[in-house]
């Protein structure tokens, strides 16, 4: 006989021990039986008694699961998630490599203070540019915290890791930049001279990733900062540098650089910078899906990610983007269309959305509902 989860899924269990599955009362290895719980939180009958049942769930058997990487993708996604997220477990998430970086950096640009403080006692996330740079831009971040993930970043390697580069796209020809640049040459012209400005006031962070004095801070030295000798010319970080260039030479480092320069250049107030790393053939699947998470952008990279074919077929691109306050009514309402129905039940209930967008996800999740019954 299978896995009793693989029966679930293939809808081969009658009701009664569904019933019994979503209170945790099957004998099967507590493992498997996360698995199945997880599973039934997507049934719409037997749904709110698994989500009930895992909330209370014994922590020895989710701090196991959560922290082995062996464990279903789609059990560590929902453990991760804020809803369902348990801070005693976290920290096994964490420093699980089966949970996707870009994961936990959705987590951190939007994190409580509690997840902050497990984040920065994490040694993942003290490895991870693309985690710290999400943690950065988090608003509950206090100063000295600000200040000792600029001198960790300022530790690392400036280019992206091997496995990192090998992900990204292929290099754009000079053609296609020519045709971009060419193409936005009126908004390019419009923009020049205009000072430098990243959205969310990351710009106000320039000096804080500089090398720090040996008498700094005491939170700066234990994270590990680059030698305070250090000439500032080698120090000089990405975004010093990204503030040293035109709007036009923006546009082709967005084109063409790296995705540590594309993570800032997405939040630059030039309208058509965001717009020429969305064109990018460098751009991952993963920073698309961040990018739909993020609020610091402006409202042409949420329209440019829901039109483009490469993007918008991706399910987490359009769940970050109908989750997102800040994506434009019509845009959002636009991803709801293709939601899941327990992801439609939890945006419904969501009231940092705009009403327009709950209501919708609300009606769409009754009327799935009543097909599935019937």
């Amino acid at each position: 006989m299978g896995r009793m989860v693989d029966m679930i899924r293939q809808s081969a269990v009658p009701p009664n021990m569904l019933r019994a599955a979503a209170k945790g009362a099957l004998s099967v290895p507590p493992a498997e039986m996360v698995e199945i719980l997880v599973v039934l939180t997507q049934n719409a009958v037997f749904g709110e008694q698994a989500r009930l049942t895992l909330a209370s769930w014994d922590e020895k058997a989710c701090l196991a699961v959560a922290g082995d990487p062996e464990t279903p993708r789609e059990v560590l996604e929902y453990m991760v998630e804020p809803r369902n997220r348990r801070p005693s477990i976290f920290g096994a998430l964490l420093e699980n490599p089966s949970v996707p970086e870009a994961k936990l950096a959705e987590v951190a640009a939007a994190a409580g203070r509690e997840v902050i403080e497990q984040m920065l006692a994490s040694l993942r996330v003290g490895k991870s540019r693309s985690i710290l740079q999400a943690l950065a831009s988090n608003h509950e971040l206090r100063e000295a915290e600000t200040a000792r993930i600029h001198d960790v970043l300022a530790g690392l390697s400036a280019g992206p890791q091997p496995t990192e580069q090998a992900a990204e796209g292929p290099e754009p020809s000079p053609e296609v930049i020519k045709v971009f640049l060419t193409e936005h040459a009126a908004e390019i012209a419009a923009e020049e001279g205009k000072p430098f400005h990243v959205i969310g006031g990351i710009e106000e962070t320039l000096a804080a990733e500089a090398p720090v004095p040996a008498s700094g801070s005491g939170a700066g030295s234990a994270a590990g900062a680059a030698p305070a000798k250090e000439p500032a010319k080698k120090a000089k970080s990405v975004l010093q540098k990204i503030a040293a260039l035109t709007v036009g030479e923006r546009v082709q480092l967005a084109m063409k650089g790296n995705k540590d320069e594309r993570f800032l250049l997405i939040r630059d107030g030039a309208r058509v910078v965001p717009q020429a790393v969305l064109e990018s053939p460098k751009l991952t699947d993963t920073e698309a899906e961040m990018f739909a998470s993020m609020k610091n952008v402006q409202e042409v990279v949420f329209r440019g990610l829901s039109s483009k074919r490469k993007f918008a077929k991706n399910y987490r691109v359009q769940r970050n983007l109908a989750f997102n306050p800040k994506v434009p009514i019509d845009v959002a309402i636009n991803m709801v269309n293709n939601l899941l129905l327990s992801d439609l039940k939890h945006l419904s209930l969501n009231k940092e959305v705009p009403d327009t967008v709950r209501k919708a996800a609300l009606r769409l999740f009754a009327q799935k509902s009543d097909t599935r019954t019937k």
